[in-house]
C-alpha cells in the first residue's frame, strides 16, 4: 500500500477567499472517489493552524506505485490538477510505503 500526501500553498491570502479556494480544491478532489478505480482512500482538508504552514493538504491511499502513477495521468485527475496549479504557489509530495 502506498499513502499519497499532497501539500500546497495557496496564492490567495484573504482569510475567506483562501477557505473558499480550500474548499473548491477539496470538491474537486473528493469528487475523483469512485470515478478513479485506483483510489482506495482520499482526504483532503485545509490547515486550521495558519502561520507559515501549508494550506491544504491531500491524502489518498493506492495499492502500489503503479496505481499512483494511473491516478496522476487519469483525465479526471489532471482537470484538478489544472485547477489546483492555477490557485497555487507551491506543491510538496512524498508517497511513503504502508
Amino acid at each position: 500500500m502506498i499513502r499519497h500526501i499532497v501539500s500546497w500553498q495557496l496564492a490567495e491570502t484573504e482569510p475567506a477567499a483562501k477557505a473558499r479556494v480550500a474548499a473548491e480544491i477539496a470538491s474537486r478532489l473528493t469528487a475523483l472517489v469512485g470515478v478513479v478505480d485506483e483510489i482506495r482512500s482520499l482526504r483532503v482538508d485545509a490547515d486550521v493552524a495558519g502561520g507559515t504552514n501549508w494550506d491544504v493538504v491531500l491524502v489518498a491511499d493506492f495499492d502500489d506505485l503503479a496505481a499512483v502513477g494511473r491516478y496522476q495521468v487519469h483525465p479526471a485527475h489532471q482537470a484538478a490538477g489544472t485547477y489546483i496549479r492555477s490557485v497555487v504557489t507551491a506543491r510538496m509530495a512524498v508517497d511513503i510505503l504502508l
